[in-house]
């Protein structure tokens, strides 16, 4: 007999309050605040959860804001050239080794070093409020090795059969790209451009540690960690990841919409 699987909202339920019960228990164990002190680097969820109902969402938005926008223009230019460079290699098969050694050199590289460069080279934001140039660059790098490594598994694991067909009635590689590769790599692209989105937005905060902005996720975490505001730093952290799970979600959903037959789901024609 098969075991029943546990529906995706319990299961999210589950981990979401496994989550907030370690988290409590830490803040009230080993970070717990020292005598006759009030810091502490972990503060218990129920005050974090405090402090941004008495804060509202409106001021924390104001600072998502620049970083989101940076994390999605980067997500789009990475993601772009790593499918275009993917869709190449099929093309022209000869140049696959150099495009793999460039993603996974760009995976390696070190972001500090990167983003020193980046921000001496591309800058910050142009005007107050504005992205930041330096933060878009490392989201774009931070997805372009998972989404190159996922398209090119996915444009491979076509049929070989449909290939042939294509080619026995004069079809070009191009053709073959076309009609029966890209069907094909849509599952394994779509989950690397899930696996991106959380990727995009960290790596647009790290690009904001860099400097050159006045408004955003990292310089905002910055500051809070200069005023020892632990709760403020907490909630920041707690929205951040609410927000790449968010996105994460959405293109999942976009994922099931797209490839209804990868979920089991029966395609209407």
């Amino acid at each position: 007999m098969r075991a029943r699987r546990i529906p995706g909202w319990l299961a999210a339920i589950i981990g979401v309050t496994a989550l907030i019960v370690a988290w409590w228990l830490f803040s009230v164990t080993i970070f717990r605040p020292p005598p006759g002190t009030t810091f502490t680097p972990v503060p218990s969820p129920f005050v974090v959860f405090q402090t941004i109902w008495q804060d509202g969402l409106a001021p924390y938005w104001t600072v998502f804001q620049v970083t989101i926008t940076e994390a999605l223009i980067g997500f789009a230019w990475g993601n772009a050239l790593a499918l275009l460079l993917a869709a190449t290699v099929l093309l022209a098969p000869k140049i696959e080794t150099v495009v793999t050694q460039i993603a996974v050199v760009s995976y390696c590289l070190p972001v500090v070093a990167v983003g020193g460069i980046a921000i001496v080279v591309l800058g910050g934001a142009k005007r107050p409020g504005d992205p930041s140039a330096t933060a878009i660059f490392l989201a774009a790098l931070a997805v372009f090795f998972t989404t190159v490594v996922g398209a090119l598994l996915g444009l491979r694991s076509s049929d070989r059969a449909s290939l042939d067909v294509v080619r026995v009635y004069g079809g070009t590689r191009f053709t073959q790209l076309r009609k029966v590769r890209l069907i094909a790599a849509l599952p394994a692209i779509l989950t690397a451009l899930q696996i991106a989105v959380p990727s995009a937005f960290l790596g647009a905060i790290l690009g904001e540690y860099m400097g050159g902005i006045d408004r955003g996720v990292g310089i905002t975490l910055i500051k809070l960690q200069g005023d020892l505001d632990s709760p403020r730093v907490w909630a920041v952290f707690l929205l951040s990841a609410v927000v790449a799970l968010i996105g994460y979600a959405l293109v999942g959903l976009l994922a099931r919409a797209v490839t209804p037959w990868v979920s089991g789901r029966a395609v209407t024609v």
